[in-house]
């Protein structure tokens, strides 16, 4: 079955200063791997991860959002040198109006992606609500913009291209990149 997807919403994606994300099924396949002594590991995309550091690099606040607790969250996050981190939480829109309230934002300026239904009220807050290709029906049915890739393979990295060349940033993020010395820890 295909899904109609709505176009990328440049006018609201051009006033967004912070970036708010899922975890699971957002900047992971959504799969929860456990091994035999009952270790969890989880599996994230380099290429989301270098499009979290041009955000970033372009000033924007970026974010996690996320209803489990995993240690390799915590982790992730530091090596991206995340603006916020919240694992464990219930009320995920609380949660992000606290950070906006920090940031001095309305949450006209937040942009959200979420996979599932418990990401749904945060989604129908904010000022940009996205998903992955691999969304929850009800959650595509939902959002101002559903990426063409999958959580986990690409999503974050569409969204944040998007909201780059949308705020005609990305001319300049690129030129960065191609300039500095980069190591591969960062992505």
């Amino acid at each position: 079955m295909s899904r109609s997807t709505p176009p990328w919403p440049a006018e609201r994606a051009a006033v967004i200063r912070m970036v708010a994300l899922d975890v699971d099924g957002v900047l992971t396949d959504g799969g929860i791997y456990l091994d035999n002594a009952g270790v969890e590991s989880k599996r994230f995309y380099v290429r989301d991860g270098l499009g979290i550091r041009m955000l970033r690099e372009a000033g924007l606040s970026v974010g996690l959002l996320t209803a489990r607790h995993s240690p390799l969250v915590a982790q992730r996050a530091k090596e991206l040198s995340l603006s916020f981190v919240h694992q464990g939480i219930k009320d995920k829109w609380s949660c992000l109006q606290e950070e906006l309230a920090k940031a001095h934002l309305d949450p006209v300026h937040c942009a959200y992606m979420g996979d599932d239904l418990i990401d749904l009220k945060v989604l129908q807050k904010v000022g940009l609500s996205t998903a992955p290709g691999d969304a929850d029906p009800e959650v595509c049915r939902r959002v101002h913009w559903v990426a063409g890739a999958w959580g986990g393979r690409g999503a974050v990295r569409e969204l944040a291209e998007n909201i780059l060349r949308t705020q005609n940033r990305w001319d300049n993020i690129l030129s960065a990149l191609l300039q500095e010395p980069f190591s591969p820890q960062e992505q």
